[in-house]
């Protein structure tokens, strides 16, 4: 009975836990201040000033007044999903615990001083209280993800062996290719996504965020897990950075500076940090450091051959993620009770004018 009253207890504290997180700040806001509903939760103005903020930061210029609303209704629309995401999660008992918060914020931590880690969350516009929940939030979700998507996911042997016979003449290579990887980091500001911790918003956070990176890859740190983690290139971070494969023609037309790079690289190196730069304006857009994972001869690819097999599972369980993740955020909105003050706002003042 003792250990019946523990587990009890213990799961009230998470469920407690959950709906702080969940309920927010959200003292008695007046009509005016509530811009979103997504079930019993309040979105506030304020809360989409400081999302806006925190995206426009460092910003070259101010958006146009209609680029300005579509920004904001794009980040309240995120905000709208990040709560249906959380109070589902909430339901299912899914939650990131203190220890696992702790753990990943002392990971973001490690690579800086206590005086840069302060610095570098007053530029993304967060306290460190805030950027703690941030990371929890986070956290939450992605367990959310693996618990109703990842674990859905099953890709047999006989999966790969049909992909590969119906796509057969895609496995063959008609000139040498180069397997390339790579971690990169936008100069731009983008809206954050919960898959990446610390998203760069302007040209000195992407390069001090890279430069943390490669000295982490010259301190030994496996280059695919770095990826996983910091590559604002959500769609190969989570194949470890790895590319498509690159024909030998096509590595010819591309940017001088990359191209170069991956010439001097043998199998198994990365390349120092690399400049991304906008050939119209000049303007720096990024930076990434490239790993040459091996250069392959022309010719057909059997079924055997282990990158082709890793290929068609990673490309199999990606359209199926996709999918999956597609039709579950459709049943979360239609299981809730959402309301878009601010899209509505919009409508009405576009009927005044």
């Amino acid at each position: 009975m003792t250990q019946t009253l523990m587990r009890s207890g213990k799961s009230l504290l998470i469920a407690a836990a959950l709906s702080l997180l969940v309920a927010g700040c959200n003292h008695a806001p007046s009509d005016k201040d509530v811009i979103a509903k997504v079930n019993s939760y309040k979105i506030l103005r304020s809360e989409l000033d400081k999302a806006y903020q925190r995206q426009t930061a460092g910003a070259p210029q101010k958006p146009l007044p209609e680029q300005e609303r579509s920004m904001r209704l794009q980040l309240l629309q995120q905000l709208i999903s990040v709560q249906l995401y959380l109070q589902k999660a909430e339901k299912l008992g899914v939650v990131a615990t203190d220890e696992e918060v702790e753990s990943r914020v002392n990971q973001d931590k490690a690579p800086y001083t206590k005086e840069e880690f302060a610095k570098k969350l007053q530029e993304m516009g967060y306290t460190e209280d805030e950027y703690r929940e941030e990371v929890r939030r986070r956290m939450t979700i992605d367990k959310l993800f693996n618990k109703e998507i990842g674990s859905k996911v099953t890709i047999s042997d006989a999966d790969i062996e049909n992909f590969y016979n119906q796509n057969k003449s895609q496995f063959n290579v008609i000139e040498p290719q180069y397997r390339l990887a790579h971690i990169y980091v936008s100069a731009l500001p983008n809206v954050p996504s919960p898959d990446i911790p610390g998203k760069a918003q302007n040209d000195s956070q992407a390069y001090e965020k890279i430069r943390m990176i490669h000295n982490r890859l010259d301190s030994g740190e496996d280059f695919g897990a770095l990826a996983s983690k910091y590559s604002e290139d959500v769609d190969t971070g989570r194949n470890g950075g790895e590319l498509q494969p690159v024909p030998e023609s096509s590595l010819k037309e591309r940017d001088a500076a990359t191209r170069d790079a991956v010439l001097k690289l043998k199998p198994n190196q990365y390349s120092d940090i690399i400049k991304i730069v906008n050939p119209s304006t000049q303007k720096i857009v990024g930076y990434q450091v490239v790993k040459l994972l091996g250069k392959e001869p022309a010719g057909q690819r059997g079924l055997n051959d282990p990158n082709v097999q890793q290929f068609i599972r990673s490309q199999l369980r990606n359209n199926r993620e996709q999918l999956l993740r597609q039709a579950y955020d459709e049943v979360v909105r239609d299981d809730a009770d959402v309301h878009n003050y601010y899209a509505e706002q919009i409508l009405k003042d576009a009927g005044q004018k």
